[in-house]
Protein backbone atom coordinates (compact mmCIF):
# COMPACT_ATOMS: atom_id res chain seq x y z
CA UNK A 1 0.00 0.00 0.00
CA UNK A 2 1.40 3.49 -0.69
CA UNK A 3 2.84 4.86 2.75
CA UNK A 4 1.89 8.48 4.05
CA UNK A 5 3.74 11.65 4.87
CA UNK A 6 2.48 14.81 6.75
CA UNK A 7 -0.86 13.22 6.08
CA UNK A 8 -0.32 12.77 2.08
CA UNK A 9 -0.81 9.83 0.25
CA UNK A 10 2.54 9.22 -1.19
CA UNK A 11 3.25 7.07 -4.46
CA UNK A 12 5.23 3.68 -4.52
CA UNK A 13 7.21 2.11 -7.18
CA UNK A 14 6.63 -1.79 -7.44
CA UNK A 15 8.82 -4.30 -7.84
CA UNK A 16 7.58 -6.75 -10.28
CA UNK A 17 8.22 -9.54 -13.05
CA UNK A 18 7.66 -10.43 -16.23
CA UNK A 19 5.63 -13.66 -15.66
CA UNK A 20 4.31 -16.21 -18.24
CA UNK A 21 2.67 -19.83 -18.47
CA UNK A 22 6.46 -20.93 -18.47
CA UNK A 23 7.58 -23.70 -16.13
CA UNK A 24 11.42 -22.39 -15.85
CA UNK A 25 10.36 -18.71 -15.16
CA UNK A 26 7.27 -19.80 -12.60
CA UNK A 27 10.20 -22.42 -10.84
CA UNK A 28 12.60 -19.85 -10.46
CA UNK A 29 10.11 -17.25 -9.10
CA UNK A 30 8.24 -19.43 -6.42
CA UNK A 31 10.31 -18.53 -3.76
CA UNK A 32 9.77 -15.02 -4.46
CA UNK A 33 6.17 -15.79 -4.56
CA UNK A 34 6.06 -17.64 -1.53
CA UNK A 35 8.00 -15.03 0.37
CA UNK A 36 5.65 -12.41 -0.77
CA UNK A 37 8.17 -10.50 -2.22
CA UNK A 38 6.94 -9.90 -5.73
CA UNK A 39 4.44 -6.59 -5.46
CA UNK A 40 3.27 -7.06 -9.67
CA UNK A 41 3.34 -9.39 -12.48
CA UNK A 42 3.58 -8.20 -15.77
CA UNK A 43 1.56 -10.88 -18.04
CA UNK A 44 2.34 -11.04 -22.02
CA UNK A 45 -1.16 -11.97 -22.34
CA UNK A 46 -1.44 -12.79 -26.41
CA UNK A 47 1.57 -15.28 -25.74
CA UNK A 48 -1.05 -17.75 -24.75
CA UNK A 49 -1.68 -18.81 -28.40
CA UNK A 50 1.08 -21.07 -27.93
CA UNK A 51 -1.19 -23.04 -25.26
CA UNK A 52 -3.73 -25.75 -26.10
CA UNK A 53 -4.93 -25.22 -22.27
CA UNK A 54 -4.31 -22.75 -19.75
CA UNK A 55 -4.18 -24.59 -16.23
CA UNK A 56 -6.53 -22.92 -13.89
CA UNK A 57 -3.94 -22.28 -11.11
CA UNK A 58 -2.32 -20.31 -13.95
CA UNK A 59 -5.44 -18.40 -14.30
CA UNK A 60 -5.66 -17.74 -10.20
CA UNK A 61 -2.61 -16.31 -9.84
CA UNK A 62 -3.21 -13.84 -12.92
CA UNK A 63 -6.69 -13.32 -11.14
CA UNK A 64 -5.00 -12.59 -7.95
CA UNK A 65 -3.05 -9.60 -8.98
CA UNK A 66 -5.66 -8.46 -11.20
CA UNK A 67 -8.05 -8.11 -7.81
CA UNK A 68 -5.29 -5.69 -6.02
CA UNK A 69 -4.79 -3.96 -8.96
CA UNK A 70 -1.11 -5.58 -9.73
CA UNK A 71 -1.47 -6.49 -13.18
CA UNK A 72 0.03 -4.90 -15.75
CA UNK A 73 -0.41 -6.39 -19.88
CA UNK A 74 2.49 -6.46 -22.18
CA UNK A 75 2.30 -7.44 -25.59
CA UNK A 76 4.67 -9.01 -28.06
CA UNK A 77 2.78 -9.30 -31.59
CA UNK A 78 0.69 -6.90 -32.55
CA UNK A 79 3.40 -5.26 -35.37
CA UNK A 80 2.10 -1.78 -33.56
CA UNK A 81 3.43 -0.41 -37.30
CA UNK A 82 2.64 -2.71 -39.99
CA UNK A 83 1.70 -0.44 -42.98
CA UNK A 84 -1.23 -3.05 -43.74
CA UNK A 85 -4.11 -3.87 -41.19
CA UNK A 86 -4.22 -7.55 -40.79
CA UNK A 87 -7.04 -9.69 -39.51
CA UNK A 88 -4.72 -11.00 -36.71
CA UNK A 89 -4.77 -7.60 -35.53
CA UNK A 90 -8.38 -7.51 -35.56
CA UNK A 91 -8.45 -10.55 -33.47
CA UNK A 92 -5.22 -9.42 -31.53
CA UNK A 93 -7.93 -6.59 -30.43
CA UNK A 94 -10.96 -8.28 -29.61
CA UNK A 95 -8.37 -11.33 -27.54
CA UNK A 96 -7.07 -7.89 -25.23
CA UNK A 97 -11.16 -6.69 -25.02
CA UNK A 98 -12.27 -10.06 -23.38
CA UNK A 99 -9.41 -10.19 -21.22
CA UNK A 100 -9.50 -6.90 -20.00
CA UNK A 101 -13.34 -7.33 -19.05
CA UNK A 102 -12.15 -10.39 -17.25
CA UNK A 103 -9.08 -8.91 -15.86
CA UNK A 104 -8.33 -5.54 -14.38
CA UNK A 105 -4.99 -4.42 -16.54
CA UNK A 106 -4.01 -1.33 -14.67
CA UNK A 107 -2.72 -0.25 -17.70
CA UNK A 108 -1.16 -2.21 -21.53
CA UNK A 109 1.60 -2.16 -23.44
CA UNK A 110 3.29 -2.99 -26.71
CA UNK A 111 6.51 -2.71 -28.30
CA UNK A 112 7.78 -0.40 -30.76
CA UNK A 113 8.36 -0.98 -34.47
CA UNK A 114 6.50 -4.19 -36.82
CA UNK A 115 7.29 -7.47 -36.84
CA UNK A 116 9.34 -9.27 -39.60
CA UNK A 117 7.97 -12.31 -41.31
CA UNK A 118 4.65 -13.07 -43.22
CA UNK A 119 3.57 -14.93 -39.62
CA UNK A 120 1.47 -12.75 -37.39
CA UNK A 121 3.51 -14.70 -34.44
CA UNK A 122 6.86 -14.81 -35.96
CA UNK A 123 9.49 -12.68 -36.59
CA UNK A 124 11.31 -10.31 -34.71
CA UNK A 125 10.55 -6.09 -34.06
CA UNK A 126 12.21 -4.01 -36.44
CA UNK A 127 12.11 -0.23 -36.60
CA UNK A 128 10.47 2.27 -39.01
CA UNK A 129 11.36 5.38 -40.07
CA UNK A 130 10.15 8.24 -37.72
CA UNK A 131 8.21 10.48 -40.21
CA UNK A 132 4.46 12.17 -40.05
CA UNK A 133 3.23 9.31 -41.85
CA UNK A 134 4.63 6.59 -39.59
CA UNK A 135 3.65 8.73 -36.78
CA UNK A 136 -0.10 8.89 -37.68
CA UNK A 137 -0.19 5.18 -38.26
CA UNK A 138 1.41 4.71 -34.73
CA UNK A 139 -1.19 7.29 -32.84
CA UNK A 140 -4.51 5.33 -35.06
CA UNK A 141 -2.99 1.84 -34.06
CA UNK A 142 -2.53 3.26 -30.25
CA UNK A 143 -5.98 4.42 -30.14
CA UNK A 144 -7.84 1.10 -31.57
CA UNK A 145 -5.55 -0.58 -28.06
CA UNK A 146 -6.77 1.77 -25.80
CA UNK A 147 -10.31 1.53 -26.80
CA UNK A 148 -10.20 -1.84 -26.63
CA UNK A 149 -7.93 -2.05 -23.15
CA UNK A 150 -10.07 0.95 -21.56
CA UNK A 151 -6.88 1.26 -19.11
CA UNK A 152 -3.52 4.07 -19.95
CA UNK A 153 -1.54 2.29 -22.62
CA UNK A 154 2.30 3.00 -23.13
CA UNK A 155 5.27 1.66 -25.74
CA UNK A 156 8.44 0.51 -25.07
CA UNK A 157 11.61 1.69 -26.19
CA UNK A 158 13.13 -0.60 -28.96
CA UNK A 159 16.99 -2.02 -28.56
CA UNK A 160 17.63 -1.97 -31.96
CA UNK A 161 18.72 0.78 -33.91
CA UNK A 162 20.38 0.94 -37.72
CA UNK A 163 21.85 4.51 -37.15
CA UNK A 164 23.03 7.18 -34.43
CA UNK A 165 20.88 9.71 -35.93
CA UNK A 166 18.40 6.54 -35.28
CA UNK A 167 19.12 6.66 -31.39
CA UNK A 168 18.66 9.97 -31.16
CA UNK A 169 15.43 10.86 -32.35
CA UNK A 170 13.93 7.83 -30.87
CA UNK A 171 12.70 9.17 -27.80
CA UNK A 172 11.45 12.48 -29.06
CA UNK A 173 9.25 10.04 -31.16
CA UNK A 174 8.24 8.02 -28.66
CA UNK A 175 6.69 11.16 -26.81
CA UNK A 176 4.84 12.12 -29.52
CA UNK A 177 3.16 9.06 -30.57
CA UNK A 178 1.73 8.12 -26.95
CA UNK A 179 0.61 11.95 -26.16
CA UNK A 180 -2.33 11.60 -28.30
CA UNK A 181 -3.70 9.18 -26.16
CA UNK A 182 -2.06 10.40 -23.30
CA UNK A 183 0.19 7.40 -22.68
CA UNK A 184 3.31 6.70 -21.33
CA UNK A 185 6.72 4.98 -22.12
CA UNK A 186 8.10 1.87 -20.76
CA UNK A 187 11.70 2.82 -20.08
CA UNK A 188 13.71 -0.45 -20.64
CA UNK A 189 17.51 -0.19 -19.72
CA UNK A 190 19.04 -3.27 -20.86
CA UNK A 191 17.72 -1.63 -24.67
CA UNK A 192 19.42 1.51 -23.53
CA UNK A 193 22.45 -0.08 -22.72
CA UNK A 194 22.44 -1.89 -25.90
CA UNK A 195 22.81 1.57 -27.65
CA UNK A 196 24.94 3.05 -25.30
CA UNK A 197 27.46 0.22 -25.78
CA UNK A 198 26.73 -0.14 -29.73
CA UNK A 199 26.73 3.42 -30.72
CA UNK A 200 29.28 4.68 -27.77
CA UNK A 201 27.11 6.74 -25.57
CA UNK A 202 27.14 7.53 -22.64
CA UNK A 203 24.07 7.50 -20.24
CA UNK A 204 24.26 11.52 -19.41
CA UNK A 205 23.77 12.05 -23.69
CA UNK A 206 21.14 9.50 -23.91
CA UNK A 207 18.89 9.73 -21.26
CA UNK A 208 17.58 13.43 -21.94
CA UNK A 209 16.47 12.53 -25.09
CA UNK A 210 13.63 10.37 -23.48
CA UNK A 211 10.44 12.30 -21.96
CA UNK A 212 10.87 11.03 -18.25
CA UNK A 213 7.99 12.35 -17.00
CA UNK A 214 6.25 9.74 -19.33
CA UNK A 215 8.08 6.67 -17.70
CA UNK A 216 5.11 4.74 -15.76
CA UNK A 217 7.45 1.54 -15.89
CA UNK A 218 10.95 0.87 -16.64
CA UNK A 219 12.36 -2.83 -17.33
CA UNK A 220 15.69 -4.61 -16.72
CA UNK A 221 16.97 -8.07 -18.19
CA UNK A 222 20.47 -9.68 -19.50
CA UNK A 223 21.63 -10.44 -22.89
CA UNK A 224 24.38 -11.34 -24.75
CA UNK A 225 27.07 -10.20 -26.92
CA UNK A 226 27.39 -10.86 -31.20
CA UNK A 227 30.83 -10.81 -32.85
CA UNK A 228 31.00 -8.38 -35.37
CA UNK A 229 33.45 -9.73 -38.65
CA UNK A 230 33.25 -6.16 -39.93
CA UNK A 231 35.74 -4.97 -36.80
CA UNK A 232 37.31 -8.11 -34.61
CA UNK A 233 37.20 -5.83 -31.55
CA UNK A 234 33.75 -4.81 -31.84
CA UNK A 235 30.96 -6.69 -29.97
CA UNK A 236 27.14 -5.94 -30.90
CA UNK A 237 25.28 -6.19 -27.44
CA UNK A 238 21.62 -7.68 -28.38
CA UNK A 239 18.79 -7.48 -26.47
CA UNK A 240 18.33 -11.86 -25.95
CA UNK A 241 16.72 -11.73 -22.39
CA UNK A 242 18.38 -15.23 -21.97
CA UNK A 243 20.85 -14.27 -19.17
CA UNK A 244 21.29 -12.38 -15.79
CA UNK A 245 21.14 -8.65 -15.72
CA UNK A 246 24.67 -6.84 -15.94
CA UNK A 247 26.15 -4.61 -13.16
CA UNK A 248 26.03 -1.74 -15.54
CA UNK A 249 22.02 -1.99 -16.02
CA UNK A 250 21.48 -1.83 -12.51
CA UNK A 251 23.67 1.11 -12.40
CA UNK A 252 21.61 2.54 -14.85
CA UNK A 253 18.46 1.92 -12.61
CA UNK A 254 20.02 3.29 -10.13
CA UNK A 255 20.29 6.69 -11.99
CA UNK A 256 17.03 6.38 -13.92
CA UNK A 257 15.01 6.18 -11.06
CA UNK A 258 14.86 9.78 -9.49
CA UNK A 259 14.80 10.83 -13.32
CA UNK A 260 10.68 9.26 -13.79
CA UNK A 261 8.88 11.44 -11.37
CA UNK A 262 5.51 9.43 -12.43
CA UNK A 263 7.67 5.64 -12.39
CA UNK A 264 5.04 2.74 -11.06
CA UNK A 265 6.80 -0.33 -12.15
CA UNK A 266 10.16 -1.45 -12.23
CA UNK A 267 9.54 -5.05 -13.90
CA UNK A 268 12.90 -7.97 -14.09
CA UNK A 269 12.53 -9.50 -17.21
CA UNK A 270 13.95 -13.49 -18.61
CA UNK A 271 12.91 -15.74 -20.87
CA UNK A 272 12.47 -19.54 -19.82
CA UNK A 273 15.09 -20.54 -22.06
CA UNK A 274 17.44 -18.80 -19.81
CA UNK A 275 16.41 -20.38 -16.65
CA UNK A 276 17.07 -24.20 -17.64
CA UNK A 277 19.51 -24.92 -14.65
CA UNK A 278 18.68 -24.26 -10.74
CA UNK A 279 22.09 -22.00 -11.11
CA UNK A 280 20.74 -19.54 -13.68
CA UNK A 281 17.09 -19.57 -11.20
CA UNK A 282 19.00 -18.73 -8.35
CA UNK A 283 20.79 -15.69 -10.26
CA UNK A 284 17.25 -14.69 -11.27
CA UNK A 285 16.26 -14.60 -7.60
CA UNK A 286 19.46 -13.12 -7.18
CA UNK A 287 18.60 -10.49 -9.91
CA UNK A 288 14.88 -9.43 -8.32
CA UNK A 289 16.44 -9.26 -4.94
CA UNK A 290 19.17 -6.63 -5.58
CA UNK A 291 16.38 -4.85 -8.17
CA UNK A 292 13.99 -4.96 -5.29
CA UNK A 293 17.03 -3.29 -2.89
CA UNK A 294 17.50 -0.44 -5.31
CA UNK A 295 13.96 0.33 -5.60
CA UNK A 296 13.24 0.50 -2.40
CA UNK A 297 16.27 2.52 -1.58
CA UNK A 298 15.16 5.58 -4.70
CA UNK A 299 11.54 5.08 -3.38
CA UNK A 300 10.94 9.38 -5.08
CA UNK A 301 7.92 10.21 -2.60
CA UNK A 302 6.22 12.06 -4.94
CA UNK A 303 2.76 12.91 -3.70
CA UNK A 304 0.00 10.27 -5.53
CA UNK A 305 -2.27 12.82 -6.57
CA UNK A 306 0.12 15.13 -8.03
CA UNK A 307 1.33 12.77 -10.47
CA UNK A 308 0.33 11.84 -13.91
CA UNK A 309 -2.12 8.57 -14.36
CA UNK A 310 -2.08 8.41 -18.32
CA UNK A 311 -5.75 8.12 -18.12
CA UNK A 312 -7.46 7.63 -21.77
CA UNK A 313 -8.25 10.59 -23.53
CA UNK A 314 -11.81 11.33 -24.90
CA UNK A 315 -11.42 12.04 -28.18
CA UNK A 316 -15.12 10.88 -30.01
CA UNK A 317 -15.41 7.88 -31.87
CA UNK A 318 -12.67 6.17 -33.37
CA UNK A 319 -11.87 5.57 -37.00
CA UNK A 320 -14.32 2.35 -38.24
CA UNK A 321 -11.11 2.00 -40.85
CA UNK A 322 -8.02 1.48 -39.76
CA UNK A 323 -4.99 3.81 -41.42
CA UNK A 324 -2.83 2.22 -43.89
CA UNK A 325 0.36 3.08 -45.59
CA UNK A 326 0.80 0.91 -48.92
CA UNK A 327 4.00 1.81 -49.72
CA UNK A 328 5.21 1.47 -46.34
CA UNK A 329 4.28 -2.07 -46.17
CA UNK A 330 5.45 -2.59 -49.58
CA UNK A 331 9.04 -1.69 -47.91
CA UNK A 332 8.27 -3.89 -45.34
CA UNK A 333 7.86 -6.54 -47.05
CA UNK A 334 10.80 -6.65 -49.11
CA UNK A 335 12.69 -5.28 -45.83
CA UNK A 336 11.60 -8.82 -44.02
CA UNK A 337 12.49 -10.66 -47.01
CA UNK A 338 15.88 -9.40 -47.32
CA UNK A 339 16.84 -9.44 -43.54
CA UNK A 340 15.62 -13.25 -43.52
CA UNK A 341 16.67 -14.15 -46.61
CA UNK A 342 20.54 -12.98 -47.38
CA UNK A 343 23.36 -15.23 -47.20
CA UNK A 344 25.92 -12.26 -46.77
CA UNK A 345 25.80 -8.66 -45.48
CA UNK A 346 27.25 -7.85 -49.15
CA UNK A 347 24.17 -9.63 -50.49
CA UNK A 348 21.93 -7.45 -47.76
CA UNK A 349 23.46 -4.50 -49.10
CA UNK A 350 23.15 -5.15 -52.77
CA UNK A 351 19.68 -5.86 -52.58
CA UNK A 352 18.49 -3.06 -50.48
CA UNK A 353 20.12 -0.64 -53.05
CA UNK A 354 18.22 -2.33 -55.85
CA UNK A 355 14.60 -1.84 -53.62
CA UNK A 356 12.05 0.50 -52.70
CA UNK A 357 14.31 1.26 -49.70
CA UNK A 358 17.12 3.21 -51.49
CA UNK A 359 16.72 6.72 -51.05
CA UNK A 360 13.64 6.77 -48.98
CA UNK A 361 12.85 7.80 -45.35
CA UNK A 362 14.25 4.65 -44.22
CA UNK A 363 17.73 6.16 -45.09
CA UNK A 364 19.30 3.25 -45.64
CA UNK A 365 22.39 4.66 -47.22
CA UNK A 366 23.02 6.00 -43.26
CA UNK A 367 22.52 2.73 -41.47
CA UNK A 368 25.83 1.43 -39.90
CA UNK A 369 26.85 -1.61 -41.74
CA UNK A 370 28.04 -3.71 -38.45
CA UNK A 371 24.05 -2.81 -37.04
CA UNK A 372 22.55 -3.99 -40.46
CA UNK A 373 24.24 -7.16 -40.16
CA UNK A 374 22.97 -7.88 -36.66
CA UNK A 375 19.48 -6.94 -37.88
CA UNK A 376 19.99 -9.98 -40.40
CA UNK A 377 21.30 -12.13 -37.27
CA UNK A 378 17.75 -11.10 -35.62
CA UNK A 379 15.46 -11.82 -37.90
CA UNK A 380 17.19 -15.09 -39.49
CA UNK A 381 17.00 -16.32 -35.99
CA UNK A 382 13.44 -15.34 -35.14
CA UNK A 383 11.51 -16.02 -38.64
CA UNK A 384 10.62 -18.94 -37.42
CA UNK A 385 9.24 -17.25 -34.29
CA UNK A 386 9.84 -17.53 -30.63
CA UNK A 387 11.06 -20.63 -29.65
Amino acid sequence: MPGLRNGIIMARILSSIACNLDANILLAALPLFESEKIEAIEWSFDTLFQHEAVPDWFMELIKEFSQERRLIGHGVFFSLFSGKWSSAQQDWLRHLAALSKEFQFDHITEHFGFMTGEDFHQGAPISIPFTPATLALGQDRLKRIQAAAGCPVGLENLAFAYSLDEVKKHGAFLDQLVESVNGFIILDLHNLYCQIHNFELDFAEIIPLYPLDRVREIHISGGSWQDSRLAARRKIRRDTHDEAVPKEVFNLLERAIPQCPNLKYVVLEQLGTGLKTEESRRLFRQDFLQMAQIVQAGQPGHPENAGNYFFPKTSGLLDPTPLENELLYAQQVQLSAILETATSLEAARARLQSSRLAHSDWEIEKWEPYMLETALAIAQKWKHGFR
